[in-house]
């Protein structure tokens, strides 16, 4: 970014952002149970987002998916309750890519012109926006009722007694009818039909798929013949490709910032080089976020355009581990060593909707012990963190919400109200008179770390030292429990010291002579440092192998910064 800030990015459903409807009921409907709408983004509630940190807020479920609420008196196809997950519908089943969700307007027909003034009331604030784009699967019930003028649906040119046709948006199994292993009644009246049945979403080949399955999605075709020795056919350019581009654009057009793409690693690299390059031809500050959880594909998905990956399978699960005690803090040192150039394109996080909360006993079972987590993932690099609604505010997830389960997850699929959003919003305040001592102590903190952030230009353009090599003695620094590096931008250093333990630590850190060499910082016997969490002026010693003597706090960090004469 032109003006260097670090990408910090806020995800948030806004099905249940504004959702303060308490005391929902399991499997409860929109009208038992409220959902939250565009709307309640005020410029109240953003101010309080932004006041995070937050560069970009990533609003999941936008787009028109399959549902149980029957908006059919609005012109909307009513969807077969067998082939949807949950009350409310998963937002990774999308049913109009030309559309957003009925349920988070106020005006069902003035659906989309909320979602603009979101748009505009999101960039007034100097915040981005990212939508999800969903490009491997679609609801089993696609239609689209928005669509410009003269743009064929999904499949409706097929040629469905095909399995594979380069040129077909699906893969079918001619003569066979769906059957899936569930109940394909589900509350309706009449089984639900498909005929001939089409691929399901996650790479599932068959006419038959299980509960554990997909089974609400159908896979797209881009010109890949799965069972054909996965032989590609891009020339012509596959009708889905065409498609796709212009999806793309369109929401382009209506001021989207970025894309964060589903599952991005099942659709072909080719196909991401060629839209990626029509798509920043006309809007080149578009951002590609791709979830891809191979690290073998990581370089080949970057050189397709990407500007961003997950990094979920290197840092995420490694700080995981690191929480709950069963690796060393000094096994850290892996995840960028690993990654090596392309660290800077990769996106840290701790909480995702796809992810356990931190608070939950699933993960950590306290959000205090997530924070020495979120000081490394956040200051590390310079690559984008992002943050999950509600885990500033140690929302646990621990809720039996429907279709989802008690399983640390805040549902993706059923009407719900989270309590500590709820709290936290407060009938549209966003103050702290509603959350608990422990809710507002923890949301500070991560609001200090955050800010940090953004205001310290090593961490923001700064380049990154591991000290961890030359600190394994454990009778002075434990590296088992913590973690230290250092960052460097002109003649300001930090050095981050991050305590896993639950105990205070006693430490005394040494700064080797290779780090004096590399970054070409003359010694200095008394140099003015500043913890940036706490505010305390020190004075330390700044020598070749010299030792920093400090206390870190259990679950805490330290964000030291020198200034160098």
């Amino acid at each position: 970014m032109n003006d260097y800030r670090k990408i910090l990015i806020y995800q948030v459903l806004p099905r249940y952002f504004g959702n303060t409807k308490r005391g929902s009921v399991k499997n409860g409907s929109l009208s038992e149970n409220g959902v939250g709408k565009f709307n309640h983004f005020t410029k109240a509630a953003l101010e309080a987002i932004k006041s995070l940190g937050v560069t970009h807020v990533w609003y999941t479920g936008v787009l028109e998916h399959a549902t149980q609420t029957d908006y059919s008196s609005y012109g909307i196809l009513k969807d077969h309750p067998a082939v949807v997950k949950g009350k409310a519908g998963s937002p990774y089943a999308v049913k109009d890519y030309y559309d957003v969700d009925p349920d988070l307007a106020l005006s069902v027909p003035d659906r989309m012109k909320e979602f603009q003034n979101l748009v505009k009331r999101t960039h007034q604030q100097g915040l981005k926006v990212v939508i999800d784009f969903i490009p491997n699967h679609l609801a089993r019930q696609y239609h689209s009722d928005a669509a410009p003028e003269g743009v064929a649906d999904f499949g409706a040119n097929d040629m469905k007694d095909w399995y594979f046709s380069p040129q077909n948006n699906f893969y079918y199994f001619p003569g066979q009818s769906f059957r899936g292993q569930f109940d394909l009644c589900a509350g309706a009246d009449e089984p639900y039909e498909e005929m001939p049945v089409k691929v399901t979403g996650n790479d599932c080949f068959s006419a038959c798929p299980s509960v554990n399955d997909w089974y609400e999605t159908v896979k797209l075709n881009y010109g890949v013949d799965y069972q054909g020795c996965h032989t590609e056919y891009f020339d012509p350019i596959p009708d889905t490709w065409l498609k796709m581009r212009e999806i793309l654009l369109y929401w382009c057009a209506k001021g989207v910032d970025a894309f964060r793409c589903d599952m991005a690693e099942m659709v072909p690299a080719a196909f991401w080089a060629w839209v990626t390059k029509q798509v920043k031809a006309q809007y080149p500050d578009i951002l590609f976020i791709g979830e891809v959880y191979n690290p073998g594909l990581y370089r080949q998905y970057l050189q397709s355009g990407f500007d961003y990956l997950y990094d979920k399978i290197g840092l995420y699960d490694s700080l995981k581990a690191v929480v709950q005690g069963y690796a060393p803090a000094f096994s850290l040192t892996r995840c960028w060593q690993s990654l090596g150039d392309i660290q800077e394109h990769m996106l840290n996080f701790l909480e995702n909707h796809d992810e356990q909360r931190l608070a939950s006993p699933f993960f950590a079972g306290d959000a205090r012990k997530g924070l020495p987590a979120l000081v490394v993932s956040a200051t590390m690099n310079v690559n984008p963190f992002m943050l999950y609604c509600g885990q500033e505010l140690g929302e646990s997830g621990m809720y039996e919400e429907g279709f989802s389960g008690r399983d640390g997850r805040s549902t993706i699929f059923d009407y719900w109200c989270i309590d500590s959003v709820a709290a936290w919003n407060n009938k549209g305040k966003f103050n702290n008179e509603k959350l608990s001592d422990e809710q507002v102590w923890l949301r500070s903190q991560y609001q200090k770390i955050l800010q940090v952030c953004q205001s310290e230009k090593a961490i923001t353009q700064g380049q990154f030292y591991d000290l961890m090599y030359v600190n394994a003695d454990r009778s002075r620094f434990d590296d088992t429990k913590l973690y230290a590096y250092m960052r460097k931008y002109k003649n300001e250093l930090i050095l981050v010291v991050a305590n896993f333990g639950d105990k205070d630590a006693h430490a005394s850190v040494r700064i080797p002579q290779h780090l004096f060499d590399f970054w070409q910082i003359k010694p200095q016997n008394a140099t003015n440092a500043v913890d940036l969490l706490t505010a305390e002026r020190l004075i330390y010693p700044l020598n070749p192998d010299s030792c920093i003597p400090m206390q870190i706090p259990g679950n805490q960090s330290r964000i030291i910064k020198f200034v160098l004469e």
